[in-house]
């Protein structure tokens, strides 16, 4: 069986104290896997991470990391365990190049210079371009460059939170191809989609969140084609 690189027991979480949006969520991440998160708006999806990354503090349940509890530890001690996050908006810093926004990621990195070399590599477009300024990038390619970030810190888990939200049919292809290739070099991926039908097609597991729970979870097929969840929330998404 995989190793178990993030667990989730319970989870309760909100952005006011004593008002939870999260209600006692439970979900796993395995080694080498891709599992989505989906759900109405509201339900507590875009929560669910920023509770992981200790953004919003837990008030109820516990995460495992590697299987060693690490509940509310603080955000960059969270990053130190393994685990990269790139935000919905305002993931690059647009007044900073291409480089200076890597190397804000690469701060616990012990050789930059070479970290930075495997990003380009990685990322050509990137490289050919790592003056300009992040504020000059398309969307597409800053979603590319929040990628790269992240990824600087060799993580083994990698949280993403709307990675399509405003881009382009054409963009949304080439990160969805990008994401991909980060899985296939051994990156586990959590991942918060809107078009959760492409998110379900392209994942191994689902899960369906609805008011702050666990609603459905299954393999990505399994969920794409049951009818209870195409009735209340494929169709709605």
């Amino acid at each position: 069986m995989s190793k178990t690189i993030l667990e989730c027991n319970g989870i309760a979480a909100g952005y006011v104290k004593g008002l939870n949006i999260l209600q006692g969520v439970d979900l796993v991440v395995h080694e080498g896997e891709i599992v989505s998160i989906i759900g109405p708006n509201g339900a507590g999806k875009s929560t669910l991470l920023k509770a992981i990354m200790n953004l919003i503090r837990v008030s109820a349940g516990r995460f495992y990391i590697n299987g060693i509890e690490k509940t509310n530890i603080s955000t960059h001690k969270i990053v130190l365990e393994g685990i990269g996050y790139v935000p919905q908006v305002e993931n690059v810093f647009p007044s900073l190049t291409i480089e200076e926004n890597l190397e804000i990621g690469a701060w616990s990195v012990s050789n930059k210079k070479e970290s930075l070399k495997n990003i380009y590599s990685t990322f050509p477009m990137l490289s050919d371009r790592k003056k300009d300024k992040a504020g000059n990038l398309s969307g597409g390619q800053r979603q590319i460059l929040a990628l790269a970030r992240a990824l600087i810190t060799s993580p083994n888990l990698l949280l993403l939170d709307e990675p399509s939200a405003g881009l382009s049919p054409v963009a949304i292809g080439e990160v969805f191809d990008s994401i991909k290739e980060i899985n296939d070099s051994g990156v586990s991926i959590l991942l918060v989609e809107q078009n959760a039908k492409r998110a379900l097609a392209f994942s191994d597991r689902g899960y369906v969140l609805d008011q702050g729970r666990n609603a459905y979870q299954g393999r990505g097929e399994e969920l794409l084609n049951d009818s209870r969840v195409i009735d209340l929330y494929l169709g709605k998404l």
